[in-house]
Protein backbone atom coordinates (compact mmCIF):
# COMPACT_ATOMS: atom_id res chain seq x y z
CA UNK A 1 0.00 0.00 0.00
CA UNK A 2 1.44 3.21 -1.08
CA UNK A 3 0.93 6.20 1.71
CA UNK A 4 0.60 9.42 -0.28
CA UNK A 5 1.95 11.98 2.45
CA UNK A 6 1.34 14.72 -0.26
CA UNK A 7 -2.34 14.09 -0.32
CA UNK A 8 -2.42 13.85 3.22
CA UNK A 9 -1.19 16.87 3.89
CA UNK A 10 -3.07 18.99 1.60
CA UNK A 11 -6.44 17.49 3.21
CA UNK A 12 -5.27 18.46 6.70
CA UNK A 13 -5.00 21.99 5.31
CA UNK A 14 -8.13 22.02 3.51
CA UNK A 15 -10.13 20.62 6.79
CA UNK A 16 -8.10 23.43 8.76
CA UNK A 17 -9.38 26.04 6.95
CA UNK A 18 -12.98 24.36 6.83
CA UNK A 19 -12.73 24.31 10.77
CA UNK A 20 -11.63 27.73 11.19
CA UNK A 21 -14.31 29.19 8.38
CA UNK A 22 -17.42 27.26 10.51
CA UNK A 23 -15.58 28.42 14.06
CA UNK A 24 -15.74 32.48 12.08
CA UNK A 25 -19.43 31.66 10.68
CA UNK A 26 -20.90 30.02 14.24
CA UNK A 27 -19.18 32.41 16.56
CA UNK A 28 -20.35 35.20 14.80
CA UNK A 29 -23.84 34.09 15.40
CA UNK A 30 -23.65 32.44 18.91
CA UNK A 31 -20.88 33.75 20.66
CA UNK A 32 -17.55 32.56 21.85
CA UNK A 33 -19.10 30.00 23.94
CA UNK A 34 -19.89 27.64 20.75
CA UNK A 35 -19.34 24.29 21.52
CA UNK A 36 -16.45 22.45 19.77
CA UNK A 37 -19.40 20.31 18.37
CA UNK A 38 -21.43 22.72 16.45
CA UNK A 39 -18.63 23.88 14.95
CA UNK A 40 -17.65 20.33 13.47
CA UNK A 41 -20.88 20.02 12.40
CA UNK A 42 -20.72 22.95 10.00
CA UNK A 43 -17.30 21.92 8.76
CA UNK A 44 -19.05 18.79 7.91
CA UNK A 45 -16.31 17.30 9.31
CA UNK A 46 -15.97 14.70 12.82
CA UNK A 47 -14.97 16.02 16.20
CA UNK A 48 -12.22 13.80 16.06
CA UNK A 49 -10.72 15.97 13.27
CA UNK A 50 -11.18 19.11 15.26
CA UNK A 51 -9.44 17.96 18.08
CA UNK A 52 -6.59 17.02 15.90
CA UNK A 53 -6.07 20.35 14.83
CA UNK A 54 -7.06 22.36 17.64
CA UNK A 55 -7.20 20.19 20.86
CA UNK A 56 -8.56 23.27 23.47
CA UNK A 57 -11.09 25.81 22.72
CA UNK A 58 -8.96 28.11 23.49
CA UNK A 59 -6.38 27.16 20.44
CA UNK A 60 -9.36 27.47 18.05
CA UNK A 61 -10.08 30.78 19.35
CA UNK A 62 -6.49 32.03 18.96
CA UNK A 63 -5.90 30.05 15.81
CA UNK A 64 -9.46 32.48 14.35
CA UNK A 65 -8.44 36.15 16.21
CA UNK A 66 -4.90 35.48 13.98
CA UNK A 67 -6.59 34.30 10.85
CA UNK A 68 -9.06 37.69 11.47
CA UNK A 69 -5.37 39.68 11.82
CA UNK A 70 -4.01 38.02 8.99
CA UNK A 71 -6.83 39.06 6.62
CA UNK A 72 -6.84 42.62 7.73
CA UNK A 73 -2.69 42.87 7.22
CA UNK A 74 -3.25 41.74 3.55
CA UNK A 75 -6.15 44.06 2.96
CA UNK A 76 -3.54 46.69 4.66
CA UNK A 77 -0.81 45.60 2.09
CA UNK A 78 -3.30 46.11 -0.88
CA UNK A 79 -3.90 49.37 -0.15
CA UNK A 80 -0.44 50.33 0.72
CA UNK A 81 0.30 48.69 -3.26
CA UNK A 82 -2.79 50.49 -4.49
CA UNK A 83 -3.58 53.85 -3.26
CA UNK A 84 -2.05 57.16 -2.14
CA UNK A 85 -0.45 57.16 1.20
CA UNK A 86 -4.02 59.34 2.77
CA UNK A 87 -6.53 57.26 0.74
CA UNK A 88 -4.42 53.77 1.62
CA UNK A 89 -4.87 54.73 6.06
CA UNK A 90 -8.38 55.43 5.81
CA UNK A 91 -9.62 52.92 3.44
CA UNK A 92 -7.63 50.37 5.56
CA UNK A 93 -9.23 51.76 8.67
CA UNK A 94 -12.58 51.35 7.15
CA UNK A 95 -11.69 47.66 5.96
CA UNK A 96 -10.53 47.18 9.55
CA UNK A 97 -14.12 48.10 10.85
CA UNK A 98 -15.78 46.77 8.09
CA UNK A 99 -14.59 43.52 8.40
CA UNK A 100 -14.35 43.07 12.71
CA UNK A 101 -18.12 44.97 12.71
CA UNK A 102 -18.91 41.47 11.00
CA UNK A 103 -16.88 38.98 13.08
CA UNK A 104 -18.93 39.84 16.46
CA UNK A 105 -16.53 40.85 19.53
CA UNK A 106 -13.28 39.80 17.76
CA UNK A 107 -11.93 42.77 17.98
CA UNK A 108 -12.33 43.45 21.59
CA UNK A 109 -10.97 40.13 22.34
CA UNK A 110 -7.66 41.02 20.50
CA UNK A 111 -7.25 44.65 22.07
CA UNK A 112 -7.69 43.59 25.69
CA UNK A 113 -4.28 42.40 27.30
CA UNK A 114 -5.66 39.28 28.65
CA UNK A 115 -2.16 37.62 30.23
CA UNK A 116 -4.06 34.20 29.96
CA UNK A 117 -3.59 33.54 26.22
CA UNK A 118 -0.59 31.86 25.33
CA UNK A 119 -0.92 33.39 22.21
CA UNK A 120 2.33 32.32 20.07
CA UNK A 121 0.55 32.39 16.79
CA UNK A 122 -1.72 35.46 17.66
CA UNK A 123 1.17 37.18 19.51
CA UNK A 124 2.88 37.39 15.69
CA UNK A 125 -0.02 38.00 13.53
CA UNK A 126 -1.18 40.40 16.29
CA UNK A 127 2.55 42.40 15.44
CA UNK A 128 1.61 42.25 11.89
CA UNK A 129 -1.03 43.64 12.16
CA UNK A 130 0.26 46.65 14.37
CA UNK A 131 3.09 47.46 11.45
CA UNK A 132 1.23 47.69 8.41
CA UNK A 133 -0.94 50.15 10.84
CA UNK A 134 2.09 51.68 11.93
CA UNK A 135 3.26 52.29 8.32
CA UNK A 136 0.11 53.16 7.06
CA UNK A 137 -0.53 55.72 9.71
CA UNK A 138 3.13 57.48 9.34
CA UNK A 139 2.96 57.73 5.69
CA UNK A 140 -0.27 59.49 5.71
CA UNK A 141 1.35 61.59 8.28
CA UNK A 142 4.18 62.47 6.02
CA UNK A 143 1.91 63.13 3.24
CA UNK A 144 0.03 65.97 5.20
CA UNK A 145 -3.86 64.06 5.29
CA UNK A 146 -3.22 62.81 9.01
CA UNK A 147 -2.99 64.33 12.13
CA UNK A 148 0.73 64.55 13.42
CA UNK A 149 -0.55 63.85 17.13
CA UNK A 150 -1.85 60.62 16.86
CA UNK A 151 -0.57 57.58 17.56
CA UNK A 152 -1.03 53.64 16.33
CA UNK A 153 -2.90 53.14 19.66
CA UNK A 154 -4.98 56.16 19.69
CA UNK A 155 -6.35 54.50 16.00
CA UNK A 156 -6.94 51.20 17.05
CA UNK A 157 -8.93 52.79 20.16
CA UNK A 158 -11.15 54.90 17.95
CA UNK A 159 -11.79 51.64 15.50
CA UNK A 160 -12.90 49.34 18.70
CA UNK A 161 -15.60 52.13 19.32
CA UNK A 162 -16.68 52.40 15.69
CA UNK A 163 -17.02 48.86 15.79
CA UNK A 164 -19.47 48.75 18.55
CA UNK A 165 -20.92 51.66 16.83
CA UNK A 166 -21.35 50.16 13.94
CA UNK A 167 -22.29 46.56 15.56
CA UNK A 168 -25.09 48.20 17.53
CA UNK A 169 -26.61 50.18 14.36
CA UNK A 170 -29.90 48.66 12.59
CA UNK A 171 -29.71 50.76 9.68
CA UNK A 172 -26.08 50.00 8.60
CA UNK A 173 -25.74 52.49 5.92
CA UNK A 174 -26.40 55.31 8.69
CA UNK A 175 -23.97 52.94 10.76
CA UNK A 176 -21.58 53.92 8.37
CA UNK A 177 -21.90 57.84 7.71
CA UNK A 178 -21.27 57.99 11.21
CA UNK A 179 -18.05 56.59 10.71
CA UNK A 180 -16.82 58.26 8.09
CA UNK A 181 -17.78 61.48 10.61
CA UNK A 182 -15.76 60.04 12.65
CA UNK A 183 -12.97 59.21 11.08
CA UNK A 184 -12.91 62.27 9.46
CA UNK A 185 -11.82 63.75 12.85
CA UNK A 186 -8.23 62.40 12.14
CA UNK A 187 -7.48 64.59 9.33
CA UNK A 188 -5.58 67.14 9.74
CA UNK A 189 -7.22 70.75 9.68
CA UNK A 190 -7.00 72.78 6.67
CA UNK A 191 -7.69 76.11 5.44
CA UNK A 192 -9.75 77.23 2.39
CA UNK A 193 -6.45 77.57 0.32
CA UNK A 194 -5.09 74.61 1.47
CA UNK A 195 -7.78 72.22 0.77
CA UNK A 196 -6.84 69.80 -2.31
CA UNK A 197 -10.24 70.34 -4.48
CA UNK A 198 -9.03 74.17 -4.27
CA UNK A 199 -7.18 75.05 -7.72
CA UNK A 200 -7.20 78.15 -9.54
CA UNK A 201 -8.31 80.87 -7.83
CA UNK A 202 -9.37 82.01 -4.07
CA UNK A 203 -12.92 81.00 -3.62
CA UNK A 204 -12.87 78.19 -6.79
CA UNK A 205 -12.14 74.60 -6.56
CA UNK A 206 -13.40 71.34 -8.81
CA UNK A 207 -15.85 68.54 -8.28
CA UNK A 208 -13.42 65.33 -7.30
CA UNK A 209 -15.94 63.62 -9.39
CA UNK A 210 -16.80 65.27 -12.66
CA UNK A 211 -14.12 68.32 -12.38
CA UNK A 212 -16.68 70.80 -12.40
CA UNK A 213 -15.81 74.36 -11.07
CA UNK A 214 -17.06 74.99 -7.36
CA UNK A 215 -17.47 77.30 -4.89
CA UNK A 216 -15.30 77.26 -1.63
CA UNK A 217 -16.55 78.59 1.33
CA UNK A 218 -14.78 80.46 4.30
CA UNK A 219 -16.40 78.56 6.65
CA UNK A 220 -18.19 75.52 7.40
CA UNK A 221 -16.41 72.05 5.37
CA UNK A 222 -14.93 72.39 2.42
CA UNK A 223 -17.61 71.38 -1.14
CA UNK A 224 -16.15 68.14 -2.92
CA UNK A 225 -18.82 67.41 -5.02
CA UNK A 226 -20.87 69.40 -7.98
CA UNK A 227 -24.78 67.79 -6.67
CA UNK A 228 -25.70 64.66 -5.49
CA UNK A 229 -25.17 62.43 -8.21
CA UNK A 230 -21.32 62.76 -8.01
CA UNK A 231 -21.64 62.70 -4.39
CA UNK A 232 -23.70 59.45 -4.80
CA UNK A 233 -21.18 57.88 -7.75
CA UNK A 234 -18.62 58.40 -5.05
CA UNK A 235 -19.82 57.01 -2.57
CA UNK A 236 -20.64 53.79 -4.94
CA UNK A 237 -17.23 53.67 -5.63
CA UNK A 238 -15.99 53.27 -2.09
CA UNK A 239 -18.57 51.06 -0.99
CA UNK A 240 -17.00 48.87 -3.83
CA UNK A 241 -13.50 48.77 -2.21
CA UNK A 242 -14.84 47.35 1.14
CA UNK A 243 -14.22 43.91 2.14
CA UNK A 244 -17.20 41.59 1.95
Amino acid sequence: MTTVIGGDRADARRNRAKVLAAAVEAMAEQGFDVPLGEVARRAGLGAGTVYRHFPSKQALLEAVFAQHLDDLVAAGERRTARYAPTEAFFGFVQDVIELSSRRGQICEVVAADDASWPRPVLTASLLRFRQVLTALLHAAQRAGGVRADLVPDDVIALGVGCVSMLTTRRDRPAGLTLVRLTLDGLRTPVSVTEHPAFRDRPGAAHCEECGAALTIHPTGRPVRYCGPTCRQRARRRRLADYPR
